[in-house]
């Protein structure tokens, strides 16, 4: 097999044939699909393999240290030829891997052949074909987590020991020094803990992608921006915790540690920096410095890491182990994204170019991974995602009475929306826009509109008009949304809001221009009382939840406009936002990914959706049914319970005992009058909007996703950024 090795004194890299690991008990052989170039521990020690023999003990006077002592125990020539032997050996490097389980070691039952592992150690875990790892140093990786994320999992425990060190609670702010591949990590944790993140680096590049992965602020050290924004976000007082994860001999992290935290704030060193500390600047803050020790307890232990000895959990909650365990399953529920860490996958083949490319700096990178020989390689997840535009409160006055204009006035609106709204003491029904005269006077006649045209522009411009309702076509949506937010009304559209995401990034776009986001999509579904009375009956949910959800569509009738798939959009990008907003408001998320197949010559399709903490949805989306079953019948199973609602009409609840709503007599509640309701009172009393723009938008960007994972055959993964 081939390994990865640097012989010490030379500088020399190779990748060598090297015999194959034997599978010794209390352990497994591992052939590897992925491993992780550490470019910070790993580079630091091929930049001091190159080095003079004086370089080297510059940079590493514990060394120089050990030599001095064994000097005096065995005398100069015995010390000579004992580290002249050391140098001039290969040895080998890589602590951090992912892949298949080959070979089970005797006493090993928590895995078996086939399992793909995370694995973790710089004696276990290598660059090399196959590894033998103890078994307090691998776990095993979830279903969906990908190979390549999952070889993540070394460095990501020393990120989380970190943040561990740094005890962390909720609404504090803390500081991030050093923005590579560990700091990255710092920052994503953090932020997913509840922390105010804000992160110091010299590369613009790295500040920015730390500011996309959560933190709210970074910058150059010294920078004005970082530390007017620390300034703010804790009035003054300085931040809660430093996290050192910076490199290199300048003492600035320490002295900027100082300078920006609060008195006995706590700071944490994970990376390798100077820290001569400025005594008087620690002293006066009592600053409490502590060390973060590698993966986590168990670390240089080895009767933890070689003889599997566990530490009992009463005792030590986290272990090297259990940090492992932790980061896979962070990857697993979407709380961390490592995937826009990855500059670079190389072949294996080619490790000793790719390290001498990094070295010398023509590859510039935050983590590079080698791929092995035989490694599944599955096409990666594309991405949809807009940026969220940055919105103050709205400043609009409260009032008694709200004056609406319409946008359309065909059969749903005039069916299933505008008899709610013309039943109301405050809202007033003042304008209605038509494409035909008649329509807009049949509407003006039934509900009593003041003003009835086939002008939208006047409609728009019209100042007394508080809430503009878009309710056409769905191919007019973005565009009359978009107009509507620039002319300052709030808005509420009908499904869908955009059909494409140029669309969406329009309306996006207009609301950040305008500084308007008084926004409301009419997904209807999530005010139905019967189904509010059911998630409340089913109560907080604790573990991940299961949700399949039946959608029996039916055939269209013959000559439909939504059929008319090349300008209205096919059907299910018309309807299917109702579907997954549901889903995710009883979830309590917005989905993560998604993955959809259809049936061939069929309009039905399967849709499955993934959410941060490990619940998935399935939606069937189906034509092809039988007029006389409900359209719509979902069930949700979690904490040994299953709620089934059967099409707005029963909801039962089974657990320890059943209880089942009573059956509604006649008809249907959808949702339309509460959703309603809520938006008029949120436009009347300038509260927030019922539901949250990036709600609306993750909803919007699923819904296209469909058909993205339709034409890939890959799933799609959802990030509304910002």
């Amino acid at each position: 097999m081939k390994q990865v090795v640097q012989n010490y004194k030379s500088g020399e890299l190779a990748l060598l044939d090297v015999p194959a690991p034997a599978c010794k008990p209390g352990g497994v052989l591992v052939r590897t699909a992925y491993s992780l170039i550490s470019t910070g521990t790993e580079l630091m020690k091929v930049s001091e393999a190159g080095m003079s023999l004086l370089g080297k003990a510059k940079a590493r006077p514990d060394q120089v240290a050990k030599v001095m002592q064994s000097v005096a125990a065995n005398g100069v020539s015995a010390t000579y030829r004992k580290v002249t032997t050391k140098l001039d050996s290969y040895t080998p490097l890589g602590y951090s891997l992912c892949g298949v389980v080959e070979e089970v070691g005797a006493g090993v039952d928590d895995v078996a052949v086939g399992d793909v592992v995370a694995c973790a150690g710089n004696e276990h875990a290598l660059h090399s074909e196959l590894n033998w790892v103890p078994k307090n140093l691998y776990s095993r990786v979830p279903e969906g987590v990908e190979p390549r994320h999952a070889a993540f999992g070394t460095v990501g425990s020393i990120a989380l020991q970190g943040v561990r060190r740094g005890e962390p609670r909720l609404g504090d702010v803390a500081l991030v020094i050093g923005l590579g591949l560990i700091g990255q990590l710092v920052v994503q944790l953090l932020t997913a803990s509840g922390v105010r993140v804000v992160g110091v680096d010299p590369a613009p590049a790295r500040c920015g992608l730390a500011e996309r992965l959560g933190a709210l602020v970074c910058g150059e050290p010294g920078s004005d921006v970082v530390e007017n924004a620390i300034a703010e976000l804790t009035s003054g007082h300085g931040v809660d915790q430093v996290y050192l994860a910076a490199g290199g001999s300048s003492n600035e992290p320490v002295e900027l540690a100082a300078r920006l935290a609060r008195d006995r704030a706590t700071v944490v060193d994970i990376g390798k920096c100077s820290l001569n500390l400025p005594w008087n600047a620690y002293y006066e803050k009592e600053l409490d410095v502590r060390f973060s020790r590698s993966y986590g307890p168990g670390r240089y232990d080895p009767g933890y890491e070689l003889e599997g000895r566990d530490y009992p959990i009463g005792y030590v909650r986290w272990t090297e182990r259990r940090n492992l365990e932790c980061f896979v399953d962070l990857l697993a529920r979407r709380r961390i994204d490592v995937e826009p860490l990855v500059s670079h996958v190389a072949d294996f083949s080619v490790a000793v170019q790719t390290y001498r490319r990094l070295s010398e700096g023509a590859l510039d990178a935050v983590a590079v991974l080698f791929r092995y020989p035989g490694a599944a390689n599955p096409a990666p997840e594309s991405v949809t995602s807009v940026t969220l535009p940055r919105v103050s409160p709205a400043r609009v006055a409260p009032k008694n009475r709200i004056r609406a204009g319409f946008v359309g006035a065909g059969n749903y609106a005039s069916s299933m929306l505008l008899p709610h709204l013309a039943e109301r003491a405050d809202v007033e029904l003042h304008r209605v826009a038509t494409t035909s005269a008649l329509s807009g006077a049949n509407a003006q006649r039934r509900f009593g509109f003041e003003h009835a045209g086939t002008d939208i522009e006047t409609l728009l411009a019209d100042p007394s008009i508080d809430a503009v309702f878009v309710v056409t076509r769905h191919s007019s949506h973005a565009e009359l949304t978009r107009r509507a937010l620039l002319a300052g009304k709030a808005v509420f559209v009908e499904k869908p809001l955009a059909l494409s995401e140029a669309e969406l990034e329009k309306v996006l776009a207009a609301v950040a221009e305008s500084g308007n986001d008084r926004l409301q999509v009419g997904f209807n579904r999530r005010f139905a009382p019967l189904l509010r009375q059911a998630r409340n009956r089913f109560g907080t949910r604790v573990g991940p939840a299961s949700v399949r959800y039946l959608v029996n569509a039916g055939r269209l009738d013959q000559g439909s406009w939504y059929a008319r798939q090349d300008t209205e959009g096919s059907r299910f990008a018309g309807e299917g936002g109702h579907f997954i907003d549901t889903v995710s408001w009883l979830l309590g998320a917005d989905p993560a990914s998604v993955y959809a197949c259809a049936t061939p010559g069929q309009a039905d399709l399967q849709i499955l959706l993934r959410y941060p903490d490990g619940s998935t949805a399935t939606i069937g989306y189906t034509t092809s049914g039988a007029s006389s079953f409900p359209k719509e019948t979902l069930d949700l199973t979690a904490d040994g319970k299953v709620l089934s609602f059967d099409d707005f009409q029963r909801a039962s609840l089974f657990g320890r005992k059943r209880s089942t709503s009573p059956k509604l007599p006649q008809g249907r509640d959808k949702g339309q009058e509460a959703e309603l309701a809520a938006f008029v009172d949120a436009v009347r009393t300038a509260g927030p909007m019922p539901v949250p723009l990036s709600s609306l938008v993750s909803t919007t960007l699923a819904t296209l996703a469909v058909h993205t994972s339709l034409a890939t055959g890959a799933p799609v993964r959802i990030e509304p950024r910002g």
